[in-house]
């Protein structure tokens, strides 16, 4: 691939100005130049400049930038259940133009996946996964392994990859892997790659299936592999795989078992979208719950169970299933983002607000529509990255902005109600 696309790198700051230009191009309405719509594309367009400021070294401006604009989506979001009036506002690219552009940012997407090369932290994170996996691994040594996020232990056995999107390629740079953690690293590449295209592939099925309208499903599958995060986060297996179950959560919500199954796998894999779960329940709490519930639990237990197979000891197997579960990640101590540069003491009342406001969603209003589920689950994981410290220096964006666009983008869908939609 490298001899073909030899020198092939974009200048970040280049592709942000570049990627805004194309957004505006294709779906601001110019003719309606004050509508909720553009000033939303306006709104995403500006997660560029603190994602350049951040991958820059310049964290301070950037984190601040970052910060205040999701508190601004934070309150347009709490207010889209009231914005009953959804004019249909269409692309200024046809359908098929729309399509061939997706397509081919898929390729790009792809290409810049296999270009990125390992860095010496993907290779120490790799052989300490290798031996988690050989059951090689005390408790006492797991709770020593800082590269250990939350969630999954072994999930990050294919995240071995950095963010190296932002740099320029040097493939003389890259570490040697041992012959297992290589041979994982190419099926890393081949799950993002299948991660992104369940993505796209989701998103395209719910304005399809769901919002009645195969233009608008292209348009959010464009725009979505159109933002500059997209290709910031291209080998991020943390970000991309869990975003592919919540949006697929979302096709199947009409199948309380499919979607309870994908919510299941998400809350085992990084633990944070144990948070939609009043929500959901809320949802289907006049039709459909039980199968919901069947199915969360059911993917939880096998994930369990299959943590019994790499366990050193029944202490090891509590560490692992305490990690699972986010045992720590309401640790006060900060590494990066936002809260490093404040008193971390603060993060306090901000995650009181916000199991208020989780709260506060599940019981009002008491009867949801596809297009409150859709709002509100936005808002619930934007909410968590005010609290959350990501520990690496990027944001998360990947676990809310698939539902986001198909928030911005979607119809009325006042009638699509459990009661109605649930099968």
């Amino acid at each position: 691939m490298r001899e073909v696309l030899f020198q092939y790198y974009i200048d970040p700051t280049t592709w942000v100005y570049l990627s805004a230009m194309m957004i505006i191009g294709i779906f601001f309405k110019f003719r309606r130049f004050w509508s909720v719509r553009n000033l939303d594309l306006l709104g995403i367009i500006a997660f560029g400049p603190g994602l350049l400021l951040v991958a820059n070294g310049q964290t301070l401006p950037g984190y601040f930038w970052l910060f205040f604009l999701e508190t601004a989506w934070i309150v347009r979001l709490l207010l889209d259940t009231v914005m009953v009036r959804r004019p249909l506002l269409e692309p200024n690219l046809s359908i098929d133009g729309l399509t061939f552009t997706a397509m081919a940012l898929l390729f790009f997407v792809a290409v810049n996946l296999f270009t990125i090369p390992l860095a010496d932290s993907d290779a120490n994170v790799a052989v300490q996964i290798d031996q988690i996996l050989a059951g090689e691994t005390t408790s006492a040594e797991l709770t020593q392994i800082d590269t250990l996020a939350p969630g999954y232990p072994t999930f990050q056995a294919l995240a071995t990859f950095s963010n190296n999107a932002f740099q320029p390629n040097n493939p003389a740079d890259a570490p040697t892997l041992p012959e297992r953690a290589a041979r994982r690293a190419t099926i890393s590449q081949i799950l993002i790659i299948l991660a992104q295209l369940a993505i796209v592939l989701g998103l395209v099925l719910v304005g399809y299936a769901h919002f009645d309208n195969l233009h608008t499903s292209a348009a959010v599958a464009a725009l979505y592999l159109l933002l500059p995060y997209s290709s910031q986060i291209t080998a991020r297996v943390d970000h991309l795989v869990p975003a592919a179950f919540l949006v697929w959560m979302i096709v199947t919500y009409r199948r309380p078992v499919f979607s309870g199954l994908f919510l299941g796998v998400a809350i085992g894999l990084i633990w944070y979208p144990i948070f939609l779960l009043p929500l959901w329940i809320s949802f289907y709490w006049r039709r459909g719950l039980g199968r919901f519930a069947i199915g969360t639990l059911a993917a939880l237990v096998v994930m369990i169970l299959t943590l019994s197979l790499i366990s050193y000891d029944a202490a090891s197997f509590l560490t692992l299933l305490e990690r699972m579960f986010g045992a720590g990640v309401f640790s006060l101590e900060t590494k990066s983002g936002f809260w490093s540069f404040h008193d971390p003491v603060y993060r306090i009342p901000v995650l009181v607000a916000f199991l208020i406001v989780i709260g506060s969603m599940s019981l009002w209003p008491s009867q949801k529509n596809l297009g409150t589920l859709l709002s509100c689950s936005t808002t619930v994981m934007l909410g968590i990255l005010f609290w959350y410290d990501p520990g690496d220096g990027i944001y998360h964006m990947a676990w809310f902005l698939p539902l986001l666009l198909l928030t911005i983008f979607r119809p009325n869908l006042e009638d699509r109600v459990a009661l109605t939609a649930v099968r």
